[in-house]
């Protein structure tokens, strides 16, 4: 028992020792560049591709093919990356989203040339470069660790890498060549990768698919260390390799044995999967997450009828086999759930594949069980959307990085444990409905299903869902800030999506009569996820254009063909614009006619004095202040506290009780403590009253912790002590859009506009989602009292400057018929004109009765409008 103790602690040591190379480049690549490299295992792949080419093939001394394996190919392929395809991304200031998918196209691009260049096939000749002893891989690790903390720690390099890691900006101000740092990580990056699969090689199957995989997997060690620590991503390596080994002594019988098996041999996926749902996420909120599409006009009918048209070609023009064609309606529904994923809502999904696997999966077991096959069919899609349900919902408070890795842990997951094991799918057939049986029936019916798919994803992206979808994609805190319940929406994201790659998946199994676990594997799933990014997310022409490509070109003499084009198409990501956009739009009309003059409109502008008496100053009539000229704000929003609907007058309150207090109205700071990470004290017991139909102003220095307090209020933070009230009633624990649909309304000293819709979809989105709503006037009134109600509501927000941005904003605001108003420096990036309208606007708002807070910098604007001034110094109110 000693010995097979000590021999499963050797085995487990040497692939822990692998693992932990992985961790070691992954976090040096990280920290250099700030991109968390998908393709760490492609390029591994590559490499041991390289040395068994030079030493098997070509015959060259294994010495000579290491040396030149590892210190020239390997650091060579990180170079050409860095030049290549992450640099360009730097210097656009991409975020780490688009450097992502730009790793993403990097793995599926190497793992097409392997295919083109060695194919498909698997390889047991590779050699052994370190032999067999588990400590001579454990010490080469320690000492490449020992290496790296040193060179860290004790030279200038180090120093350079330590201060760009903590401020790229300031250490390029500073003399620091950045781009030289992150050429090095890129270089020792691969590095590692190209050692981590020499290393591997030998013990596991090398083939284009399996090995990248399994490297990808061990991206768990980086996750644990927080991408941060050497020690610790090397110590969760060795301990999860040996733990693995141990595990593989347990024989468990009954229906619990092969699933623990599976576990055993799959450590590091659950431990993937653990570390990405429990430990802190990588990136952050809202800056993390897909890019939104350039804003283009909709497809013209004739495209879509060209399209048509050759969807239906096979039913009239091929013979009797459609064995290739019938795969592209089904493949075309499973990438209609990633438009609806990544596309609308602007979430990194990389698990599709797995829900598809599950959609065959369960139709195969209940057709097994005597169901009809299209009931079969109908009952699966429901029950992964509830598997869509259980797995989105621990996952959609992760943001960016973060979901990427929550996502594609839990497609491996479902992958590895469930599709490719016996005990699930041993014995399992598919075959086609009742009267479908036939190739032309079944592409019909595949038609027909396709149809309906596009008709229920077309009306989610134009109803109020689409727009709250789009808000959540464009800017989150934003959409929350609108009254967006993010995470229901996230969820429900999720699900449809599930639940649409579920039904692609079953019509994909059953045109190919039969299950096949590899047609649903993760690493198919990323070339699906490069494929809709490429083409444009956001498009439902997508899908099909995609499905055909997909299909067309794996069909074809040369595997590998699509992975390669649309790999190096994804490498490109953030240069070229989506394919779909290069065919012809049809454009709004009145768009299209008055875009020229949308930039050039001029604010709503009063003249208001203290005492709320206003006159008009220079504002077209019906835009500010109404259609027949009067001059009240009234017309630009309700009373705060009664719907616009509702014209009957408010019945009186009940006479509370003599000896009853009456409660504290309106917003309330009590006593809040907040402390920052590291023992910053933000926040030091302020208590701050916001009186209703006043301005009050809250000043002081940068650090003084305003934006702290503004944002304890808004609820996008929470105070460790204290209490905030909203008239006498505790909503300390409320989130962001429960305190907008409360009627607390703000702004943000960042723009937080959605620029992918139009300037009235903007605003609609506030009067959809927030304190009053079902009142569409209100939308309408919003745009007049701020000046937006010409042309320019129907231009794109990404095309507007930023004074009309500020507007949009505020607009957006007030339709949702606040009570209280917290605006975050709001003449942020505003001229003196477009100030001096916007404390009118201010003004006006005030003295019909709504509750505002400004936290700004200008003393001017300040004491133009405010009733009463605080100041901040180092956490605290001190006047």
């Amino acid at each position: 028992m000693a010995s097979l103790t000590y021999e499963l602690t050797l085995a487990g040591l040497a692939v822990g020792s692998a693992a932990a190379l992985t961790g070691i480049g992954l976090i040096v690549t990280y920290r250099a560049t700030g991109v968390l490299n998908m393709a760490h295992g492609a390029v591994a792949m590559i490499c041991a591709y390289v040395l068994r080419e030079l030493v098997v093939v070509r015959g060259w001394p294994l010495p000579v093919g290491a040396l030149v394996t590892l210190l020239v190919v390997a650091p060579g392929i990180g170079l050409v990356l860095d030049l290549g395809v992450f640099r360009p991304l730097a210097r656009r200031e991409a975020n780490p989203a688009q450097s992502l998918v730009a790793s993403i196209g990097v793995f599926v691009l190497l793992v097409g040339v392997a295919v083109l260049v060695w194919g498909p096939g698997a390889r047991d000749d590779v050699p052994v470069l370190l032999g067999d002893d588990p400590w001579a891989q454990l010490g080469a690790v320690v000492a490449l660790a020992c290496l790296v903390g040193a060179v860290t720690r004790w030279t200038r390099f180090g120093r350079e890498l330590r201060a760009v890691i903590d401020n790229r900006p300031l250490a390029v101000l500073s003399g620091i060549d950045a781009d030289r740092v992150a050429a090095a990580g890129w270089a020792f990056g691969s590095f590692t990768a190209g050692l981590t699969g020499v290393l591997l090689a030998p013990y596991v199957r090398l083939d284009p698919y399996g090995m990248p995989l399994l490297v990808l997997e061990v991206i768990a060690v980086a996750v644990i260390a927080r991408m941060r620590s050497l020690p610790v991503a090397v110590l969760a390596a060795l301990a999860i390799g040996v733990a693995q080994a141990q595990l593989t002594r347990l024989h468990p019988e009954g229906w619990a044995g092969p699933l623990v098996q599976a576990v055993g041999a799959n450590l590091f996926v659950v431990a993937l999967l653990v570390a990405a749902l429990v430990l802190p996420g990588i990136g952050g909120k809202g800056r993390d997450a897909l890019p939104p599409p350039v804003r283009s006009g909709r497809v013209p009918g004739a495209v879509w009828l060209v399209v048509g048209v050759l969807f239906l070609l096979p039913l009239g023009f091929a013979g009797s086999d459609l064995h290739t064609a019938i795969q592209v309606p089904a493949l075309a529904v499973i990438l209609l759930s990633l438009v609806v994923v990544a596309g609308r809502g602007g979430q990194i999904a990389l698990g599709q594949a797995a829900y598809a696997g599950l959609g065959a999966l369960f139709t195969a077991l209940l057709t097994a069980r005597g169901v009809p096959g299209l009931l079969a069919l109908g009952l699966a899609v429901p029950l992964v959307g509830a598997v869509g349900l259980l797995t989105g919902w621990p996952a959609i408070r992760r943001h960016g990085l973060a979901l990427a890795l929550v996502t594609l842990a839990t497609g491996v997951a479902v992958s590895r444990f469930v599709l490719t094991q016996p005990y699930a799918t041993a014995g399992l057939s598919l075959g086609r409905p009742a009267g479908f049986s036939d190739d032309r029936a079944f592409y019909a019916l595949e038609l027909v299903v396709l149809a309906g798919c596009l008709a229920l994803v077309a009306a989610l992206r134009r109803g109020r869902t689409g727009r709250a979808l789009a808000a959540l994609r464009d800017h989150e805190p934003g959409a929350e800030a609108a009254g967006v319940a993010v995470p229901g929406l996230k969820l429900l994201a999720f699900v449809l999506g599930a639940a649409l790659a579920a039904l692609g998946g079953g019509l994909l199994g059953m045109g190919l009569r039969a299950f096949d676990p590899e047609a649903y594997d993760p690493v198919r799933g990323l070339l699906w996820f490069a494929a809709v990014l490429v083409l444009g997310a956001d498009s439902l022409l997508t899908p099909l254009a995609a499905a055909a490509l997909l299909t067309t070109l794996d069909a074809g003499a040369y595997a590998g063909t699509a992975a390669l084009t649309l790999g190096l198409l994804a490498t490109l990501t953030a240069r070229i614009p989506p394919l779909m956009n290069l065919l012809p739009q049809k454009t709004h009309p009145q768009k299209a006619a008055d875009g020229a003059d949308a930039p050039t409109r001029r604010p709503a502008r009063f003249s208001i004095s203290r005492t709320g008496e206003r006159s008009e100053m220079g504002v077209p009539p019906g835009e500010a202040l109404g259609e027949g000229g009067n001059p009240s704000p009234a017309e630009g929003r309700t009373h705060p506290h009664r719907p616009a609907a509702d014209n009957a007058p408010a019945p009186a309150p009940a006479p509370a009780p003599a000896n009853t207090p009456t409660p504290p109205k309106g917003l309330r700071a009590h006593n809040l403590t907040l402390t920052h990470p590291g023992g910053v004290t933000a926040l030091d017991h302020v208590t701050l009253d916001l009186a209703p139909s006043r301005i009050t102003a809250l000043v002081g220095p940068n650090g003084a912790g305003k934006s702290t307090l503004f944002d304890c209020l808004a609820g996008t933070l929470r105070p460790r002590e204290g209490l905030i009230t909203l008239d006498g009633t505790d909503i300390t624990h409320r989130s962001a859009h429960a305190r907008t649909r409360l009627g607390i309304a703000r702004t943000f000293q960042r723009l937080a506009v959605f620029p992918s819709l139009t300037v009235e979809e903007n605003v609609r989105i506030g009067e959809e989602q927030g304190h009053v709503r079902k009142d569409p006037a209100a939308v309408e009134r919003s745009l007049r009292l701020l000046g937006l109600a010409g042309s320019v509501r129907h231009a794109a927000a990404a095309d507007l400057p930023t004074g009309t941005l500020r507007r949009v904003e505020l607009a957006r605001a007030l339709a949702g018929q606040p009570h209280t108003l917290l605006l975050d420096e709001p003449a942020a990036g505003l001229d003196a004109a477009e100030t001096a309208a916007l404390a009118r606007v201010l003004v006006a708002l005030a003295a019909d009765g709504l509750t505002v807070l400004v936290v700004e910098h200008d003393p001017d604007l300040v004491a133009g409008i405010a009733h009463t001034v605080h100041t901040m110094e180092g956490g605290r109110i001190v006047s």
